[in-house]
């Protein structure tokens, strides 16, 4: 089992960006993004005002391994601060978007791996199947990389099925926060803002599970996702009250 703590530092050096790729301006264009992003991430993480909140039998963090996480896309930036240096695998699109977002979560502590709903699939789900295999939690921006919004597709549960993990599922409701006019409506949180994660309860899928199975569980994920940003968005306001403590992250 790996470690708890996973620095980016100890993770494999990434390539350098692929100059037939991209232009030279692409290049430079990526480097920015990368760094900018970094920066803003470690700026604002520190100051955020954190809460963990669980249904009934789920857990209150990514700790216990491996699982199969999933969230939306428009948090991002905070899941990405506060499970930072764990080592979980995230699928990754192979787009100009997949390409800053993979480099920018690296040094978060996370590895990326390349895939999509839409391209090269099958390959990504073998290397997060491995990666649990080996011990990692994998987690998927289930609406990702292009939408359509909060919607749920079957990947994290035809990887549950064959994999044999459990379904884990969270969201991250910010109280402060600029959201931008993009398809996933993704939330940069203000400064010293509060945030509410919220867990659902864990959805075991047996590995016999039929195809019509499989739809099925995918609704109940589609469920307790729409049921945990219900309750997370709700509720954040009352982060740092005794019914929603602050937590040191």
């Amino acid at each position: 089992m790996p470690e708890a703590s996973t620095p980016a530092a100890s993770l494999p050096a990434l390539p350098a960006i692929d100059p037939r790729r991209y232009i030279l301006r692409q290049r430079m264009v990526l480097r920015m993004i990368i760094w900018a992003g970094y920066g803003l991430i470690r700026l604002i993480g520190p100051t955020l005002r954190i809460c963990f909140s669980r249904e009934d039998d789920a857990q209150e963090t990514l700790d216990q391994r491996p699982l199969v996480a999933s969230f939306w896309h428009s948090c991002m930036i905070p899941a990405t601060y506060v499970f930072r240096d764990m080592g979980i695998r995230v699928m990754s699109s192979n787009s100009y978007d997949g390409e800053y977002m993979g480099r920018i979560i690296h040094k978060f502590g996370f590895v990326a791996v390349k895939g999509s709903s839409s391209r090269n699939a099958v390959r990504a789900l073998l290397g997060l199947r491995r990666a649990l295999e080996d011990g990692w939690t994998v987690a998927f921006t289930l609406d990702g990389p292009r939408g359509p919004r909060r919607k749920v597709k079957p990947g994290p549960v035809a990887l549950a099925r064959s994999s044999g993990m459990a379904l884990t599922m969270f969201h991250a409701a910010v109280d402060k926060a600029w959201v931008l006019n993009t398809w996933d409506g993704l939330m940069i949180p203000a400064p010293f803002s509060r945030v509410l994660l919220r867990f659902g309860k864990m959805i075991p899928v047996p590995a016999q599970a039929s195809d019509e199975d499989v739809e099925r569980y995918t609704a109940e994920l589609q469920s307790s996702l729409d049921r945990v940003v219900e309750f997370a968005e709700a509720n954040v306001s009352a982060v740092g009250t005794a019914e929603f403590p602050v937590i040191d992250c």
